[in-house]
């Protein structure tokens, strides 16, 4: 059935004010801003999230098996390398994608001064895992 715009914007706000994810490692945060689970489309889950990473601040390299990753670089730079491919530095403005299952080989802020913020949208598999550390 139809939807009320109103009430898609409301539970859209009500998305946006969500508290934020506890931080996968110290120096970095997440806000979700909108979850929903797409039930026309195999049941998958779709998010949307704002991640900020103080200077210097990254992750190990890591795998989410059942989602495609898309993002936005909202500001500062970030480090960014996805396989084996060359280490990108993505400014304001610039886009990235992962597909399901590929290494995020390099996922950091380079700068010792400034925040990056960058804009995740995830549209996931919710039967596999989110995130899969990379073994060494």
């Amino acid at each position: 059935g139809a939807t009320e715009p109103g009430m898609a914007a409301a539970s859209f706000a009500a998305a946006a004010m969500s508290a934020q994810t506890p931080p996968a490692n110290p120096g970095t945060t997440q806000q979700e801003l909108f979850k929903t689970v797409m039930d026309d489309v195999l049941g998958r889950v779709v998010s949307i999230r704002v991640t900020t990473r103080e200077p210097g601040n990254g992750s190990g390299p890591h795998r989410h098996p059942g989602s495609h990753t898309f993002g936005y670089v909202l500001e500062g730079t970030y480090e960014f390398r996805l396989d084996d491919g060359p280490v990108q530095q993505l400014k304001a403005g610039d886009t990235f994608y992962e597909p399901p299952g590929s290494l995020h080989a390099v996922s950091r802020n380079p700068s010792k001064t400034d925040v990056v913020k960058y804009l995740v949208i995830q549209v996931s598999d919710p039967a596999k895992p989110a995130t899969v550390p990379e073994k060494k």
